[in-house]
């Protein structure tokens, strides 16, 4: 499989602005491949560097060891190939909907028509036809994730990175929505690399998933191929016995680095 996205030996050390001396390495040798077209989830306990890695693959972030490279070219700057959905609220408040689904297009130098066609076509394929008049605050927030994932999926990127983009969703908005990347994503198939808590997120949508130790100095402690069948609706796919079988797997390499995380956040409480 041709690596979309490839970290070899990737190390990210913070140096804190009023001490000098005083530094935080919050991964530590990160090798991880993502194929063309596929779907990789990353967990592990808060504070192991999720979003770290993901902020090097876009290349918001330059590591302080190691590589990044992106189709077979050594990353420089700005990951021009990835689309980035953040867990925070990304949209532009005065700009409607589609105000924000089309404007990546326009600073890519697309006639405003040709982007508003474009960002109406997505609009409609979220399932939002006829609410692209509508502003951020009149959308609920299922919606405002829905035109977050439109704005993301116009500029046809290459690959997609997601951070933890569903976790603020009630339980049944946040399925639909996982249902709804995956239906987008078997259309083409883009390399996904998607950072999350939910360990049955994680296997519900995923080829892959990586389980990172708890931190400082995070690192990979596991991979496992989720062999469930496709395509897969997330919800009846958690009663299939194989995912509880994945499920028990995966949780027992990632149990007690949650327990180390928890542990090291009281002692810092």
């Amino acid at each position: 499989m041709t690596a979309a996205l490839e970290l070899a030996g990737v190390s990210c050390t913070f140096v804190s602005k009023d001490d000098p001396g005083q530094r935080y390495t919050a991964v530590r040798d990160v090798t991880l491949t993502i194929g063309t077209g596929e779907f990789v989830s990353v967990v592990g306990p808060t504070g192991c560097g999720k979003s770290t890695l993901l902020n090097v693959a876009a290349g918001l972030l330059q590591p302080s060891t190691g590589s990044v490279t992106c189709f077979g070219q050594p990353l420089q700057g700005i990951n021009t190939r990835a689309g980035y959905m953040f867990q925070t609220e990304s949209l532009m408040p005065w700009r409607t909907a589609r105000a924000n689904v089309m404007a990546g297009l326009e600073f890519r130098g697309l006639p405003l028509a040709e982007a508003a066609e474009q960002a109406e076509g997505w609009l409609k394929r979220v399932g939002l036809g006829g609410f692209g008049d509508r502003y951020p605050h009149q959308l609920s927030g299922g919606m405002r994730k829905r035109t977050s994932l439109a704005q993301t999926l116009a500029l046809d990127p290459d690959i997609i990175l997601m951070d933890e983009p569903f976790s603020a969703l009630d339980i049944q908005t946040r399925q639909l929505m996982e249902n709804e990347v995956l239906d987008l994503w078997a259309q083409k198939r883009k390399a996904v690399l998607f950072i999350t808590h939910d360990l049955d997120e994680a296997i519900a949508m995923s080829d892959r998933v990586v389980v990172l130790s708890a931190g400082p100095a995070s690192h990979p402690m596991g991979e496992f191929q989720i062999d469930l069948a496709r395509p897969r609706d997330v919800a009846e796919v958690r009663t299939a016995p194989r995912f509880i079988e994945l499920h028990n797997a995966i949780w027992g390499v990632l149990r007690e680095e949650v327990l180390k995380g928890y542990a090291q956040q009281l002692k810092a409480a």
